[in-house]
């Protein structure tokens, strides 16, 4: 019989910092995507348009927006109906892949993204950069990047 290595439990120090990581991502998501509101986009339909405007031609295989976007491809599938019911997006057959399919920015989807950018970065810039001094986020952004780094590692991996 197999002995089980035990997990040590986190320290104080550890679990405040976890916690407060946990509190600080569950409520800047909530305020972004509440900042994202009055333009009729969510937090995942402004990662879409993103992800596609800084795409060569404005598009991008749906496989490829589904990794980018860590969605599944069922959900992004649900994803893109609902933004090409709005315009913002359309489907494209993949010519080299009769299977494959491309979601591609329409110019209303870009003309939506120019529009809801500026705001976005304000909100980014009023809830999360401006809450830090210059030394902090120099700091944060070293602690996160191993962190970041270790995680795209893991991806697709079983």
């Amino acid at each position: 019989m197999e002995t089980e290595t035990a997990i040590p439990w986190l320290s104080d120090a550890e679990q405040c910092a976890w916690r407060t990581y946990l509190d600080v991502q569950r409520l800047l998501t909530y305020q972004l995507e509440k900042d994202l509101q009055p333009f009729g986009l969510t937090n995942n339909d402004y990662e879409i348009l993103v992800n596609l405007s800084e795409s060569a031609e404005r598009r991008m295989r749906m496989s490829d927006l589904a990794a980018a976007t860590l969605q599944s491809k069922s959900r992004l599938s649900h994803q893109i109906t609902r933004m090409e019911n709005a315009g913002l997006v359309r489907r494209e057959n993949c010519e080299s892949d009769r299977r494959g399919l491309y979601a591609v920015l329409t110019d209303h989807g870009m003309e939506t993204m120019q529009k809801v950018a500026p705001h976005h970065v304000d909100s980014v810039r009023r809830h999360f950069i401006d809450q830090l001094s210059p030394e902090a986020l120099t700091g944060l952004h070293t602690s996160m990047r191993p962190i970041a780094e270790h995680l795209r590692g893991l991806r697709g991996k079983p």
